[in-house]
């Protein structure tokens, strides 16, 4: 009773502790996770240094780092502070009056007067509509330009959670294998269900982050440069606009491009117009449509419906990381869910073939034997 009363006590408080951990690194959640996605991705260059180099993990594990600082790291540093410098630009623009968004809808109205009778049979009112797309304009580039602010003002704190993710990536570089074989010793769901379980981690992860990233980057570098092409400002800006909208499937970088289309249109650039029609149904929208299922899809054997759903909920509820988040939480749903079916499925089956060998009237090999 008392080595009962013992144990109890001591889950009790490893549970309390490790809810106490849990919310002490809180805090440094964004360094944590992607330190831990930089890890698994790079994971087999390091296998591969392992097989030139000899077993030597902190050798093995800092030139890994430093491949990802220059692949990765550094560009998207790169293209962050661009499109932060471009739209305290754009914010500029519209504070002067050189850009006016409102006028740039009024023209499209102008030109296509069949928008405002279609959206009239189904009651919604243009003009609101008008000024709702006006405002979320000039908020995004006024929240560009307060990132960029901000951005000054905690530079020492950005400095830390990326000083912080770089150390955690050489030490999960370095010690990954041993780490997950502790925790598989550690958790209580046995061995063959953990290293499934962490497979799909690793598997999501790894599609996840490569998948979404590389389209994101293929989708705004195409966008960006039709829109250089064509002469229409702010074609870096735009380019990393459409780069974020391409982390949503299904829609994604069409959000930016079709509206440059139509206002193309309205102001009478119509040959502009088609061009851009045809280059971003035919060449951004099908590197979305043929890539990301064979990156993201595939890889982590969900539905394109479940991805668009649960990185849509992933932005929704843990932000930028959502987008590598929601896919995740989706997949180790199915894979806890699978595990379930299987083995439960399989122990029922047991169970019922063993209720029908003993029904009355059947005879066993035993009682065969006897008579």
């Amino acid at each position: 009773m008392y080595a009962k009363l013992e144990t109890r006590t001591f889950l009790a408080l490893l549970v309390g502790v490790s809810l106490a951990f849990v919310f002490l690194m809180k805090p440094f959640f964004g360094p944590i996770f992607w330190a831990v996605a930089i890890a698994l991705i790079f994971h087999p260059v390091q296998e591969i240094l392992v097989r030139k180099l000899g077993d030597r993990p902190n050798l093995n594990a800092l030139i890994t780092l430093f491949i990802c600082m220059f692949i990765v790291v550094i560009p998207v540093l790169v293209l962050v502070t661009s499109l932060v410098a471009e739209g305290v630009a754009l914010y500029q623009q519209i504070q002067s009056g050189e850009l006016r968004p409102g006028e740039y809808i009024d023209q499209v109205n102008q030109s296509f007067p069949a928008i405002q009778a279609f959206l009239s049979q189904f009651d919604i009112n243009f003009s609101e509509w008008r000024d709702r797309l006006v405002n979320a304009f000039v908020g995004g580039s006024q929240f560009l330009a307060k990132q960029a602010f901000g951005l000054g003002q905690n530079t020492f704190q950005f400095f830390l959670g990326l000083a912080l993710m770089v150390y955690l990536a050489f030490f999960l570089l370095r010690d990954g294998r041993a780490l997950v074989e502790l925790m598989i010793r550690a958790l209580p769901l046995g061995d063959e269900r953990e290293r499934l379980l962490f497979a799909k981690f690793a598997e999501v992860t790894r599609a996840t982050v490569k998948g979404n990233l590389l389209i994101a980057i293929i989708q705004g570098a195409l966008g960006g440069l039709i829109f250089w092409i064509l002469g229409i400002t702010g074609a870096l800006l735009w380019g990393v606009v459409m780069a974020i909208m391409s982390l949503l499937p299904a829609v994604g970088a069409a959000l930016v491009w079709v509206p440059a289309a139509i206002y193309l249109a309205a102001v009478g650039d119509l040959v502009e117009a088609t061009v851009l029609t045809v280059f971003g149904v035919v060449v951004i929208g099908l590197a979305d449509n043929l890539l990301r299922p064979i990156l993201v899809g595939r890889d982590t054997k969900l539905p394109d419906y479940i991805v668009l759903l649960s990185t849509l909920g992933g932005i929704v509820m843990f932000g930028i990381n959502g987008f590598v988040m929601g896919p995740l939480v989706a997949a180790l749903f199915m894979a806890f869910w699978g595990i379930f079916i299987r083995e439960f499925s399989e122990e029922a089956d047991l169970a019922q073939s063993a209720a029908e060998a003993v029904k009355p009237g059947r005879s066993t090999d035993s009682e065969s034997d006897v008579r």
